[in-house]
């Protein structure tokens, strides 16, 4: 097996959650097997999650932590991102975190007939926890799933881009974290 450059992160706001033990199951399984890691926690990143005055001509500096992830994003062979469903889609700041890096020029090209993704050559797996169960998640929330998989991830050129869903998340019991931990230690090891 081939080391990858595997950059991880915690999509949850908050300093504690199953998001956060997941990143850590699957950051601590890959580090075992040789990959090289970069960890984020998006609780940590200060940064305006407002694209503001918006626009792709009148852009918004970017705050050191939004560049220094934007380098992460670029040096990686493969992004994992854990995070929760919340109302059917993702915690406010890490949309803000999406809208204010994905940007023309730095994750895709605007200046051809379509737009033409900077990220090839990358995978990604994104794992979601929710209250949703994986068969209701299909049939009512599969809007997100998209979103992630080929609005956002593919647009800028991850691509396979791998879903993981565990659910229920609100008040599950040790053993099914356990289980879902494993699978995570299992997914890092082998850096997918």
């Amino acid at each position: 097996m081939t080391a990858k450059r595997i950059l991880v992160l915690n999509g949850h706001p908050a300093e504690t959650s199953i998001s956060r033990q997941i990143v850590l199951a699957y950051a601590q399984a890959a580090g075992k097997a040789g990959h090289d890691l970069r960890l984020l926690h998006l609780a940590d990143l200060d940064f305006d999650p407002d694209f503001g005055f918006g626009g792709y001509q009148r852009q918004k500096p970017l705050e050191p932590q939004l560049e220094a992830f934007l380098a992460d994003l670029a040096w990686c062979d493969h992004f994992v991102l854990a995070a929760p469903m919340w109302w059917g889609g993702l915690p406010a700041k890490l949309k803000g975190l999406i809208d204010r890096t994905f940007l023309p020029g730095r994750t895709f090209d605007t200046r051809g007939r379509l737009p033409k993704p900077l990220l090839k050559g990358r995978g990604a797996r994104v794992i979601l926890t929710s209250d949703s169960p994986w068969w209701y998640f299909r049939l009512l929330h599969r809007p997100l799933y998209w979103q992630l998989k080929r609005q956002i991830l593919g647009f800028v050129g991850l691509k396979p881009v791998q879903v993981t869903h565990f659910a229920p998340a609100s008040h599950p019991q040790p053993a099914q974290v356990e289980a879902w931990l494993s699978k995570v230690r299992r997914l890092g090891a082998l850096g997918a």
